[in-house]
């Protein structure tokens, strides 16, 4: 059969990404406007961020949150000046006052509520612990837990701690407040607006101390407090074990949430081996706010309790202790501020990098649903550049995307971006994209149809996003590190886990002051920044290795077997060779021996299969295709052995009726099905198993038009025309030939858009695409549909003269354009091939017959019929209503000289409004096989 070197030149990997690469870059210059929305998206989207940040910092640093103020007058003349200042503010409004010499305050212990304190009840039935009726007259004591080696000590420890000092004051008393506590102490809530007590170890009439805090923050505006404190007793219990205690710490604070009813202690000590010379202290303080479970926020009142055991254990072995004040540090004027873009972090930044997702996803599906990848593939097109120039594509807007972004973000000051090296988060969002390029492209090779369902993978994809934004944090602080590792193997956790990491160091660094993730934060163990970009990177590998072998596999025309990539590294083009199909026996079952043309046919592909030869472009050994049943169907049996030999200069017309098979056959010879038994040789190739080569000599023009809608004619041609490796001037000249041919050159026509075309304009297109290159095989699939007359005489010119130096496989309904084109004819039904021949010799075998028609009155219809019978016996009615009759007679029966005799001696006899003799168009002849066919198929 014919060797490699007669066979049309490949166009090399580099040509054909070089003509893709010009296809695309022509295609989404028409798209201009759709590509500057999308990279000027992170514009919108940090506007926006920027003007929702600027309402919130409006609504926080409103006047009700803002430093109070006061006019005072100053000089005494009647004209008041506003101050601003703590002793004008409330507890909202004094973080953001300037303080520049802080309030000196009472160190103060942390008391439960009166309806809180420790009592005897069923959870905590220690008989020592007081009665709950204590509860309703508001006297209940705070509790105070001890234990140790040294009993003795322990006790006279606790007793002195809440002696009270003479003389009474409020220094030397032990102050306490229920009060909730806040983020600073330039205003204690307890003496603004929460209770305060003194705690002794025994109330008297006299136990009742006024505290007062003073300080002179302007000369006309001192700032004074004075607060009345409850005496509270306490009760010092001894315990045996620290267990002991901590277990009765513990039911506390079992009993029944939603009564919200706790047994709280005040603290509990434990003396451990404290003695003379020794002094070894735990402490149990009481750090829990009712109602507002963010404490971790919030200062906590501990030094007065340490200062409590330190003080009692000094008085008894060595003097005494006073802590007097607690202060804040100065601090300016300041301003509360919420960062939006940090608070939202991993949602918000996520949400914009996937933003990208759906548009990857929806162009490389919109190739596969329009089916104009696979006629690129058909057309010479490899894999490889494809999948090369088609990620190389995204992956430049995904960059421009990332610099944009990036770039208009630190120009805003958008607090989440400006705290980063930005570097670093610019490194990670472009590896980010690469991976997020890759995803979709594995999804592309799953899906054909831009329907619903993948519009529900992007709303998937933001439902995982969210998952994963709102549970991360929990999910890292409960699971091990190798379970986290596993979990990001999935594409796009890795992300959430890396932003997640930028918020958090974002959020810090807002509160803090301080700069956000650095580039030497990467090798911190606490962060796992480091796995998160190696993931990411493996995973993007991985994405793009499994997304061409899933391409490869089970979406690039019929597939290949998934072991093809064992035999990946052959780099030459495969010999050429034939061997007789396994499928043909089998398949002779199907073939009516009583057709010696169909015989005829099949004998010459077993002797062109036995001894190969050149003439011949196509030979198809016993093809066989069988649909599997569904949905309750049986098996459709599609195309029933086929054989066929087609040599080069020959167009080979398909004629059969619709369902018969011709389109499953056709499917086969391009590669966009794979036959069930048998194989097809093509240019001497094996389109079982190399289909990739067969494409590079084969021109296809589809049944409908595989068209992009906003290229030009002319930028068709030029696209395909390189992918047949054709280039600089003979480039130019065979697109202006093509054009010529197909009367699409004048006008402008050749440069306009595709979309704008006529649907003949579209099929001449199409016609011309097929003829570009030189292609040795072409199939064309109902060419002249749509083309009115003149242009379908002028597309048939084209297809005759290009049919001289390569073979045609053509399926038409048109008679006409059949008889016209093609040197042989195949009538198709059901699935196998009824009859080969040039029209002249199907005419002669199976039209041997003239057709009479004949139309009278009604009433004369029994004479024309006996007219008919004395001419020729063997006449057969084919056709009778409303006096209008049609016989069909044998040749041999009867003579044309006879006929025009008998109609003239009718004539005389009756009136005659019509008469006709004509020979057996083809047209008769299609429509005789196909009624014979089917009624053995039926019959069968």
């Amino acid at each position: 059969m014919a060797d490699s070197d007669s066979s049309p030149q490949t166009a090399a990997f580099w040509a054909q990404a070089d003509a893709l690469l010009r296809k695309n870059l022509t295609y989404q210059k028409r798209n201009f406007n759709a590509n500057c929305r999308l990279i000027s998206f992170p514009f919108v989207l940090c506007t926006l961020l920027i003007i929702t940040q600027k309402l919130l910092d409006n609504q926080i640093n409103k006047k009700s949150k803002q430093c109070g103020c006061q006019c005072i007058d100053t000089n005494g003349d009647g004209t008041c000046e506003t101050v601003c200042g703590l002793q004008f503010s409330d507890l909202d409004q004094s973080p953001s006052c300037p303080v520049p010499s802080p309030l000196k305050w009472p160190p103060l212990l942390q008391v439960p509520a009166p309806q809180h304190r420790a009592v005897r009840s069923a959870s905590n039935p220690s008989k020592d612990l007081p009665d709950e009726s204590c509860r309703q007259t508001g006297n209940c004591p705070v509790t105070i837990l001890i234990t140790g080696t040294n009993q003795t000590l322990g006790q006279s420890l606790a007793a002195s701690m809440f002696s009270p000092p003479s003389p009474l004051n409020s220094t030397n008393s032990v102050l306490g407040s229920d009060s909730t506590t806040k983020q600073d102490s330039f205003l204690d809530p307890a003496f603004v607006e929460g209770s305060l007590y003194n705690i002794q170890s025994q109330c008297t009439s006299n136990s009742t101390v006024n505290v007062s805090v003073s300080l002179d923050v302007s000369k006309s505006s001192p700032f004074n407090f004075v607060k009345e404190t409850v005496c509270v007793p306490s009760l010092n219990l001894w315990r045996n074990s620290s267990s002991e205690i901590n277990d009765q710490i513990y039911r506390g604070y079992e009993k029944g949430n939603a009564e919200r009813q706790y047994n709280e202690i005040l603290g509990a000590y434990d003396f451990l081996n404290s003695n003379a010379n020794n002094f070894n202290v735990n402490v149990w303080y009481n750090a829990t706010n009712k109602d507002n479970y963010d404490g971790q926020f919030n200062l906590v009142r501990l030094p007065r309790a340490l200062n409590l055991v330190s003080n009692a254990y000094l008085q008894l072995f060595q003097g005494r202790m006073v802590l007097e004040f607690i202060k804040e540090m100065p601090k300016p004027a300041t301003k509360e501020k919420l960062d939006i873009a940090s608070l939202l972090g991993t949602l918000f930044f996520a949400w914009v990098v996937i933003q990208l997702f759906p548009v990857v996803l929806t162009a490389l599906v919109y190739e596969k649903q329009q089916k104009l990848r696979i006629m690129m593939k058909m057309h010479g097109l490899g894999d490889g550049p494809y999948w090369m120039i088609s990620y190389m594509y995204f992956l430049v807007i995904c960059a421009l995307y990332m610099v944009v972004f990036v770039a208009f973000g630190s120009l805003v000051v958008v607090g989440y971006i400006c705290v980063f090296a930005t570097g670093l988060l610019g490194a990670f969002l472009f590896q980010s994209f690469v991976e997020d390029a890759s995803f979709p492209i594995l999804l592309s090779t799953s899906f054909c149809w831009l329907s619903m369902r993948n519009s529900c993978l992007g709303f998937t994809y933001c439902l995982l996003l969210l998952f994963s934004s709102f549970t991360l944090m929990e999910i890292v602080s409960l699971i091990t590190e190798g379970w986290i590792l596993f979990m990001e193997l999935y594409p796009g956790f890795a992300l959430y886990r890396g932003l997640y990491e930028f918020a958090e160091y974002a959020l810090r660094g807002n509160s803090m002051g301080t700069d956000g993730m650095k580039w030497g934060n990467l090798s911190a163990s606490e962060n796992g920044m480091s796995d998160v970009m190696i993931i990411m990177l493996l995973e993007w590998i991985a994405l793009l290795f499994i997304a061409y072998y899933v391409d490869q596999v089970f979406s690039s025309g019929s597939g290949k077997n998934p072991k093809y990539l064992l035999q990946k590294f052959r780099k030459k083009r495969p010999s050429s060779f034939r061997r007789p199909s396994l499928g043909r026996q089998g398949s002779k079952v199907f073939v009516d021996m009583d057709k010696p043309d169909v015989v005829q046919e099949r004998e010459k592909v077993e002797q062109l299969l036995l001894e190969p030869t050149a003439s011949h472009s196509i030979v198809c050994d016993s093809l066989r295709k069988v649909y599997p049943g569904r949905d309750g169907n049986r098996e459709k049996l599609a195309v029933r052995g086929l054989s066929l030999a087609i040599p080069r200069g020959e167009c080979f017309g398909m004629l059969g009726p619709n369902g018969a098979g011709k389109t499953s056959f056709i499917s086969m010879m391009i590669g966009l099905t794979m036959p069930t038994t048998g194989t097809a040789y093509v240019e001497g190739l094996d389109i079982q198993t190399q289909m990739d080569w067969v494409y590079t000599s084969m021109g296809v023009c589809p049944q409908h038009d595989l068209l992009w809608e906003t290229l030009t004619g002319r930028e068709h041609l030029l696209f395909y025309g390189r992918l047949k490796n054709l280039k600089g001037a003979s480039l130019k000249r065979a697109v202006e030939e093509s054009l010529r041919s197909v009367n699409l050159f004048n006008g402008g026509v050749a440069d306009k858009q595709a979309g704008k075309y006529s649907g003949g304009m579209k099929r001449r297109l199409s016609v011309a695409i097929s003829l570009i290159g030189d292609p040795k095989v072409v199939y064309m699939d109902e060419p002249s549909t749509g083309l009115d007359p003149a242009s379908r005489n002028n597309l048939w010119k084209v297809v005759k003269r290009a049919k001289q130096d390569r073979a045609i496989i053509l399926t038409t309904h048109s008679m006409e354009e059949a008889e016209y084109l093609c040197d042989r004819l195949g009538i198709f039904v059901d699935g196998s091939l009824q009859c080969v021949g040039n029209p002249k010799e199907l005419r002669g075998r199976y039209g041997g017959s003239y057709v009479f028609t004949m139309t009278t009155s009604v009433n004369d219809e029994h004479d024309v019929e006996q007219m008919v019978r004395r001419l020729s016996p063997g006449a057969e009615k084919t056709y009778q209503m409303a006096g209008t009759q049609k016989f069909e007679m044998p040749k041999q029966e009867v003579s044309i000289a006879d006929v025009f005799e008998a109609v003239e001696v009718a004539k005389s006899r009756f009136p005659v409004y019509a008469w006709g003799l004509s020979d057996t168009t083809l047209e008769d002849v299609f429509i005789k096989v196909a009624n014979s066919a089917q009624q053995v198929h039926t019959l069968t």
